[in-house]
């Protein structure tokens, strides 16, 4: 009928010539065949038309498959893991927010080995690809501070057949917090047992007297319990420095984001201070810049730092009288304060080891003073958190400077 519609014109005509010649007398069966076959005619003529037109119709492409990576993003946007999707050649298509986080922004189709460039993980990564088999290892990471991470390398199956795409999953488990709290045992318990095992030998040895030969003796008594006062004190400090220090190993990779003026803080330090530095005879100068002096920090941490830096400047360096706390806050300089004495000094040869737990120059001055051994290394903790430095200056006979840089 489409064919029909088409020659519409021709089979009008053909119609009247049929009526013309039926007019004119002729038979009309012989009309009747005439138009037959005229309408035989423009049906084949009109074949071909049809057949170029269809001809030139454009043919419609199959679809490609739909790529599942978007699904398989949106899956693993939200893991509080850090996550990482590879392509078979181990080219990145996908990081997670807490992947951005950990190792930085990688940029999407370049290849893996342009951000981690562990032997481990790039050898692991690879076998898994050859095979098609998951694979894991342990890593560590040195900076900004020190992390361990169980990373885990396996295909992801989308089902599909041999025209599937195929993905591989990068995961690191963060395993950190229990090697630091394994660690933090094993030293709590070299370190408390090694420095507590002389007070407590002590306390025992005066127990024993006052319970044997001064039994009966009220001054030896009274002598006696003072001792044992004084080494039950010590333990006590020993033991919060200990948890002062093992907390912070915790918490050594947050850096704080809080603003402080050491300015006001250092005025405090000072003044809490002042009752011991009346006791040995020393004067506590601060020379402090106009207006504010603002670190990135936590302020009941910096004010560990600088009462532990300042007391040690009091208690070791006596002899000069004075100490002399400096801030300096130059323009695009870092800021820095410094507690220098004019003590004894430090021989060069202990000057590296300062900061090592339970490290002394000198065993008998640090006790006589009531030192732990741990009042630097918590200071150096504290400062690892702040990303900042500790600078240690020493000549012998001419005194000693501390300098923390931000």
């Amino acid at each position: 009928m489409a064919r029909i519609r088409q020659e519409r014109p021709v089979l009008l005509a053909a119609l009247v010539i049929g009526m013309v010649a039926l007019a004119a007398g002729m038979n009309k069966w012989g009309v009747l065949a005439l138009v037959a076959l005229m309408l035989l005619v423009v049906v084949m003529n009109a074949e071909p038309a049809v057949q170029a037109k269809l001809a030139e119709l454009p043919v419609p492409e199959p679809e490609a498959p739909k790529s599942r990576l978007p699904e398989v993003s949106a899956t693993l946007a939200g893991l509080d893991i850090p996550v990482m999707v590879l392509s078979g050649d181990a080219s990145v298509l996908f990081q997670n927010r807490a992947a951005e986080k950990a190792f930085g922004e990688m940029i999407i189709g370049a290849h893996i080995s342009a951000r981690l460039r562990s032997p481990g993980i790039l050898d692991m990564v690879r076998e898994t690809i050859v095979t098609n088999a998951p694979n894991q290892i342990e890593h560590s990471e040195r900076l900004p501070s020190e992390r361990v991470y169980i990373v885990r390398s396996a295909p992801i199956d989308l089902g599909g057949g041999e025209n599937a795409e195929h993905f591989f999953i990068l995961s690191f488990r963060d395993i950190s917090e229990v090697r630091r709290i394994d660690r933090m045992r094993s030293d709590f318990v070299a370190n408390a047992s090694h420095e507590l095992r002389t007070p407590l030998a002590s306390l025992r040895g005066f127990i024993e007297t006052i319970q044997g030969p001064a039994k009966n003796d009220a001054k030896a008594q009274e002598r006696f319990l003072g001792i044992m006062f004084d080494q039950t004190t010590r333990m006590s400090r020993l033991v919060d420095d200990l948890l002062s220090l093992s907390r912070l190993e915790l918490k050594s990779h947050i850096a704080p984001d809080e603003k402080v003026d050491l300015v006001p803080l250092l005025g405090h330090v000072r003044d809490s201070l002042a009752p011991l530095a009346k006791d040995v005879g020393v004067e506590i100068n601060l020379h402090l810049p106009e207006g504010q002096a603002e670190v990135l920090g936590d302020r009941d941490e910096l004010v560990q730092v600088f009462e532990n830096l300042i007391e040690n400047a009091c208690k070791y360096g006596q002899e000069g009288k004075a100490v002399d706390v400096t801030v300096k806050n130059g323009s695009g300089q870092p800021v820095e304060v410094t507690v220098a004495d004019k003590g004894p000094g430090i021989p060069a040869e202990h000057v590296p080891r300062l900061t090592e737990r339970f490290y002394r120059v000198s065993i008998e001055d640090s006790r006589s003073k009531k030192g732990t051994g741990l009042g630097l290394a918590i200071v150096k903790h504290i400062l690892t958190r702040h990303r900042a430095r500790l600078i240690v200056k020493s000549e012998v006979g001419k005194g000693t400077a501390f300098t923390v840089r931000f």
